[in-house]
């Protein structure tokens, strides 16, 4: 194929009566960031540049779950995560445990290129953010209306909660179930699941793959939670073959490392991206939930989920665009 390509999530795991207006209200987003980053890689910007330029478009718009808007941890806060990756070289900066960073994936961005570190966290990762003078807000700025209510009835289930944010009628509140269904993490019951993480990989026009990757994780999680999204080789990775990242249940994800296997069963067994997408999709979940985007070197795009639907889009140089939700 050749040439650039870029693909773009908002989560993995979408309940299929999601209503038409949240539905076109995530589709308009993902247009928007996808333009941006078709804007940029015409103009002759670097992988790196364009996914964390998108992801920092996802990250400050309220709709999915990373930076303003993201998941409340159990104590009422968001402690938010992030990763990116270059490919070339397979450098990588990763940051957790953010409660002031305005945009997580460009403290990560500076983790990778200002720091000896390829991941810090929690206070080290805090006071590297003030070093470096990037953007700090108040905790306050990443709380909604909308992930309050999904706290209250969290705590209310005593359950840890992937969120779906389904409206209850009348109300904007959103409910905790979903057809009654009780799935399990680690062998405790959570609540019907879409966690909305954001992520973006970019092959630009000279073949150079990047990842990146931010979220606030799961409702009511305990405080120092640490999801697969700033795990380098499990919710992102990148390196001369492919880019990837990941969304969906964090614990399967890490125990799959799989966004790396999407690169390794390419190298070692010869598999084309689609393929490996496929089948990382199919064999390294065992009963785990998640969806993953992908492009490759050569300019190819591709995506996979096990869940009844992943918010995306995507966008090759040839003219090809598509934004969807469903299988």
């Amino acid at each position: 194929m050749g040439g650039w390509a870029i693909a773009v999530h908002g989560g993995a795991g979408v309940d299929p009566k999601l209503p038409q207006s949240r539905q076109d209200e995530a589709k308009r987003l993902l247009t928007r960031c996808l333009q941006a980053g078709i804007g940029a890689l015409r103009s002759g910007a670097s992988a790196v540049d364009v996914v964390e330029l998108v992801v920092r478009e996802l990250e400050t718009d309220p709709l999915f779950n990373s930076g303003r808007g993201s998941a409340l941890a159990r104590d009422g806060t968001a402690e938010m995560e992030a990763s990116i990756m270059d490919g070339k070289g397979r450098r990588c900066g990763a940051v957790s445990g953010l409660r002031t960073v305005k945009n997580p994936v460009s403290l990560a961005r500076l983790v990778m290129d200002r720091s000896p570190h390829s991941y810090l966290a929690f206070q080290g990762a805090e006071q590297f953010a003030r070093e470096q003078g990037v953007e700090v807000v108040d905790n306050s700025y990443f709380i909604t209306e909308d992930n309050l209510g999904m706290l209250k009835l969290a705590k209310e289930a005593n359950s840890i909660m992937f969120d779906y944010r389904i409206p209850l009628p009348g109300t904007d509140t959103c409910s905790a179930t979903a057809g009654g269904v009780l799935l399990q993490m680690n062998g405790l019951p959570i609540g019907i699941y879409a966690p909305e993480t954001v992520g973006c990989v970019v092959v630009d026009a000279t073949g150079r793959c990047a990842a990146a990757t931010s979220t606030g994780g799961l409702v009511n999680k305990m405080n120092g939670r640490i999801g697969d999204s700033p795990l380098i080789g499990a919710g992102t990775y990148a390196c001369d073959v492919c880019a990837v990242s990941c969304t969906g249940e964090g614990e399967a994800i890490i125990r799959g490392t799989l966004a790396r296997d999407v690169a390794a069963v390419m190298e070692y067994k010869g598999l084309g991206l689609q393929e490996a997408v496929d089948f990382v999709v199919k064999e390294r979940l065992d009963e785990g939930m998640a969806g993953m985007i992908a492009v490759s070197s050569g300019g190819e795009v591709a995506y996979g989920f096990n869940t009844s639907g992943m918010f995306r889009g995507c966008a090759t140089e040839d003219g090809f665009i598509e934004v969807g939700i469903w299988e």
